[in-house]
């Protein structure tokens, strides 16, 4: 049972609608909700290095502000509730994309009898260098596909971009499409595989390994 004047903290990826609804709820009883959710991995985990989106009421905010910064560096007040997980919701949308960018651009360059890793290593150089590309491009290189984030997790991630985005009515057609190579995936047996794992699906439609 929850005292009044309490706060409520979450810190998982849900549903930004969903978020709002249990604030509402806990509302009535005096009790205050703050959605936190986070992005840094296990890494930024252990390191207390996680970027977090806060979605919280000014006052929620300060009162739970110092949990937040021994936790991670990067600490943005997005919004009221709900909008630190919108925040998420477009950043894992962000991070798909690019993850099938650089497997497509990789799997091109391979395909085409160039070396990848040095297409990556030039690339890292130009205005086409991202953390993906560093991180993720030496994965898929190298074939290193423990976890990391999951694709399973990175599915549930999209699901929920795509179902609020039909709640309001918008069209996300490439992260449909990020998804679907996630599905396939998936459906192949790698969905406990680290979510660079993706450009396994864009191989197999090009009968073509990057490495």
């Amino acid at each position: 049972m929850l005292s009044e004047g309490k706060t409520v903290i979450n810190m998982s990826s849900i549903s930004p609608i969903a978020t709002r609804e249990f604030a509402s709820k806990l509302a009535f009883k005096n009790v205050g909700y703050v959605d936190a959710p986070v992005s840094g991995g296990e890494v930024g985990a252990k390191n207390a290095t996680l970027t977090i989106m806060v979605g919280a009421t000014e006052f929620e905010f300060t009162k739970t502000e110092p949990i937040f910064k021994l936790m991670g560096h990067n600490v943005t007040h997005v919004g009221n509730i709900g909008a630190g997980q919108v925040c998420k919701v477009a950043n894992q949308m962000i991070v798909a994309l690019n993850i099938e960018a650089v497997g497509e651009a990789l799997l091109l360059a391979s395909k085409a009898g160039v070396d990848p890793s040095k297409v990556r290593q030039a690339l890292m150089g130009g205005f086409a260098s991202s953390k993906v590309l560093e991180i993720h491009g030496e994965r898929m290189i190298k074939r290193t596909f423990d976890p990391g984030f999951r694709v399973a997790l990175h599915q549930k991630d999209l699901n929920l971009a795509l179902s609020t985005a039909r709640s309001l009515g918008v069209s996300l057609p490439n992260t449909s499409t990020a998804q679907e190579l996630f599905n396939a995936c998936s459906a192949a047996g790698d969905g406990a595989r680290d979510h660079s794992s993706m450009v396994c699906a864009l191989e197999r439609l090009a009968q073509h390994e990057v490495a």
